[in-house]
């Protein structure tokens, strides 16, 4: 009797110890789906805004180092943090369109998202522009334009008329309806430069047909060929009565000019520089007034530009568009406009530190 008890005791033994091996391989075999899900997902790219790509931006100014484009680099680099954009602001030391080529060709091979460049030579320049559109890079000029089928946008500071229109009321006030006057530009080939002479001598000739600008020299960006043309200008043209200097380092070289050879309130100097650059010429009555515009602004917009281009919402045919703390910005055609030319004055020029 005893042999027989142990009989249903195995068999029991043997049922039990079955199903917990049947449990035991249906729980191996129900994990093993989802741990080969958890392996593949660890393989994509994680989401959130902390994981997103940057969109990176190489922003070329004509050169670095001096007041303006400094102040452009600051308001870059303000909205790169605002956006979440990967700012590269770099550019020549010297006024070298061949030098912005080398490094537009540079930041194609790293495959950066955005070129924006202020050219030195529009012409020049585009073959360069235009490869690395076709290389899907998009292109955007600011502060001066090349060629527009090798940009998409192009982010003016101010409309060109009206930068050359306050120019010469500018002088008619101050030197004379009838003024004998001469320019110091920055490069013979800078296109917004020239366009700006170009509506310069249009009002001239429309409103204030006795007024004559006799020569223009190039200083090529550097203040002291501005200060050493100015000189010339000075002993070549005795009766001269007015000076345009229509970029930011060759307005103080005339400056410095006039006020070294005593001619400060006898000849009138004007034209576009920053405030830093010109307070003391200010100061002390050799300069009266000038323009510009907010170059800090000019680099904030030029970064928002780069963000709603790259991001498809700013597409050809917008007449507008909002810039963070700029507001509403004028679009005409493909040109964005930052505004209309501030005059700076001994009144205004100490509330403006750029």
């Amino acid at each position: 009797m005893q042999h027989r008890s142990w009989i249903p005791f195995i068999h029991l033994s043997l049922l039990v110890l079955g199903l917990m091996v049947s449990v035991s391989c249906k729980k191996k075999n129900r994990t093993q789906p989802s741990a080969k899900a958890d392996h593949s997902s660890s393989e994509l790219p994680k989401s959130g805004p902390e994981q997103a790509k940057k969109i990176k931006v190489a922003m070329i100014p004509k050169l670095k180092g001096i007041d303006y484009f400094n102040a452009s680099e600051k308001g870059a680099k303000e909205a790169a943090l605002e956006l979440g954009i990967d700012l590269i602001y770099n550019g020549p030391v010297e006024n070298q369109v061949e030098r912005q080529i080398e490094m537009i060709d540079n930041f194609i091979a790293q495959r950066v998202n955005i070129i924006a460049v202020a050219p030195n030579d529009p012409m020049a320049i585009a073959p360069v522009l235009k490869r690395a559109m076709d290389q899907g890079i998009h292109v955007i000029t600011w502060d001066a334009d090349s060629h527009p089928e090798s940009r998409t946008w192009f982010v003016n500071q101010a409309p060109y008329d009206l930068i050359g229109i306050a120019l010469v009321e500018i002088m008619a006030r101050k030197a004379g309806e009838d003024a004998k006057t001469a320019i110091i530009t920055g490069s013979l080939t800078a296109e917004n430069q020239n366009i700006w002479m170009e509506e310069m001598r249009k009002h001239i000739s429309s409103t204030y047909p006795q007024m004559t600008i006799v020569t223009v020299k190039p200083s090529e960006e550097d203040q002291q060929l501005a200060y050493k043309a100015t000189q010339d200008l000075l002993k070549a043209y005795p009766d001269l009565n007015g000076i345009f200097g229509i970029t930011s380092v060759s307005l103080p070289g005339a400056g410095e000019a006039v006020r070294n050879a005593g001619s400060g309130g006898k000849v009138t100097v004007t034209g576009l520089s920053t405030p830093s650059s010109m307070r003391s010429l200010v100061k002390d009555h050799t300069v009266e007034s000038f323009l510009l515009w907010n170059p800090v602004d000019l680099g904030y917009l030029t970064l928002h530009v780069a963000h709603q281009m790259f991001q498809g919402t700013l597409r050809p045919g917008a007449t507008s568009m909002t810039a963070g703390r700029l507001g509403e910005i004028e679009i005409r055609d493909q040109e964005i406009l930052l505004g209309a030319p501030l005059e700076f004055t001994q009144d205004n020029i100490d509330d403006f530190h750029f």
